[in-house]
């Protein structure tokens, strides 16, 4: 072999040798460009749950006479106590310890309380007169929230309807005290409210702010005027030290509205929610969830107005309708008293955010669509989402 020929091998060999370390060199970097970080992601676990205030208010709401109106609230008052809401609350409070959420809405977290039978705060001549607790559905809540472990605390709440009426407590006639209202053993008071919590330890909640409606359903009961006041609680958040600073907001609108009023009152209400400088308005990733009493498809037309002005809005569903959340056809939710899975066939309860681009739904569900230790948790199910921050 020459000696021309063994160098041009020789320098074929090296060039081989570069063409080799160059194609390994370059694997790296193109592994690095497919293997490209994504943009920094926060998952944010939330849930809305509507608590059931206990009984149905129709009967006395349409009462004609005093003493029908007085029988109505006693059946109302009986069906608050046979309804249970301290063996209910243990049945809630598995729920929420089983998914658990960073920050949980609440609404219909009614305070029950009683006293002697007296037209009077009916009539606006005095203050409620009803102190004496029967029923706090927030502190029973939170007790079997916190069982053995601080779980959960109170990041805001707010009072909304407060109504205090006479009621024949023991279906029992002409025994009460109160002459001028003789069946009347009681003064029967509810105050609604909506309240936010967050997960002790994780979840620092800044700003907390509440309100009411301006646009309320007004009844007529015993020809008394009554507006029934509702609302909403809102706060900033963030899970941890390094956590996204997010935006919340819960809300629960007007339930006994006419569906045929344009627009109607619960789409006044989300109006309200959605205005410039109103609760949802924020520069945060924002979250909105709550009872609206409304959905798109799932509710007779009259009845979509508030959620169509929630996504008219920017407003984008963040939950599941599959399986559907609403809700119990009976007043008594004993588990042999009455209801079925097969009443939960349409959707009120929403988990929805106003930054379609800065959160995404990560996964959704439903809770409470079965009885438990004798009773259905409440009329509605529990609504949860895992929400990813961007």
């Amino acid at each position: 072999m020459s000696h021309a020929h063994v160098t041009a091998r020789r320098a074929g060999l090296i060039a081989l040798a570069a063409a080799l370390v160059l194609a390994l060199l370059a694997i790296p970097a193109a592994d690095a460009k497919k293997k490209k970080p994504k943009k920094q992601e926060e998952v944010v676990k939330v849930m809305t749950r509507n608590l059931y205030l206990g009984a149905d208010l129709t009967p006395a709401i349409v009462a004609k006479s005093l003493n029908d109106f007085t029988a109505a609230n006693g059946k109302i008052s009986r069906d608050v106590e046979a309804n249970n809401f301290p063996v209910r609350a243990q049945g809630l409070a598995t729920e929420i310890k089983k998914k658990k959420p960073d920050v949980v809405g609440l609404q219909e977290v009614a305070l029950w309380r009683v006293g002697p039978p007296s037209l009077e705060p009916l009539l606006g001549g005095r203050p409620p007169n009803a102190t004496a607790v029967k029923y706090d559905y927030l502190q029973l809540l939170l007790d079997q929230l916190n069982k053995g472990k601080k779980r959960y605390r109170v990041a805001v709440a707010q009072d909304e309807f407060d109504f205090e009426a006479p009621a024949d407590e023991n279906n029992i006639p002409g025994d009460g005290p109160n002459k001028v209202i003789p069946n009347a053993e009681i003064n029967g008071r509810l105050t609604m409210r909506d309240v936010i919590l967050v997960k002790v330890g994780s979840v620092k909640a800044t700003n907390p702010r509440s309100g009411n409606f301006s646009n309320l359903y007004v009844v007529t009961l015993q020809g008394v005027q009554i507006s029934v006041t509702r609302g909403w609680t809102a706060i900033d958040a963030k899970i941890g030290k390094k956590g996204k600073k997010f935006h919340f907001v819960n809300s629960h609108f007007e339930a006994f509205d006419d569906a045929n009023q344009v627009p109607s009152i619960r789409a006044l209400q989300a109006g309200e929610l959605v205005a410039k400088g109103g609760p949802v308005d924020s520069k945060l990733p924002t979250i909105v969830l709550g009872d609206f009493n409304s959905d798109n498809d799932t509710v007779a037309a009259g009845d979509q107005q508030a959620y169509r002005a929630l996504t008219a809005a920017g407003l984008r569903e963040r939950s599941t309708a599959k399986p559907l959340s609403c809700c119990l056809k009976t007043s008594l939710i004993g588990e042999t008293a009455g209801g079925s899975i097969a009443d939960f066939d349409h959707q009120v309860d929403h988990i929805m955010t106003a930054d379609p681009k800065k959160v995404k739904l990560k996964s959704s569900s439903v809770t409470g669509r079965t009885p438990v230790n004798g009773f259905w948790n409440s009329d509605h199910a529990g609504v949860f989402s895992s929400l990813i921050l961007r």
